[in-house]
């Protein structure tokens, strides 16, 4: 079955560049969420990261 495939993806002309973009793109993605991780302000990481603490905000009728 895997013979099968590969000697069908060979004969399509052009394939080769969809790793090299499948590839950029996570690439790309994880940069930008390192550097959103590195650059965001100590208080919202704080504020977010008590959210499932916070009780007060549950109403219990």
């Amino acid at each position: 079955m895997l013979k099968f495939v590969k000697g069908h993806m060979e004969s399509i002309t052009g394939i080769e560049i969809y790793p090299l973009i499948s590839l950029l793109i996570f690439f790309i993605f994880f940069v930008t969420l390192f550097y959103w991780v590195f650059t965001a302000k100590k208080d919202y990481i704080n504020t977010v990261s008590n959210l499932p603490l916070d009780n007060q905000n549950d109403t219990l009728s």
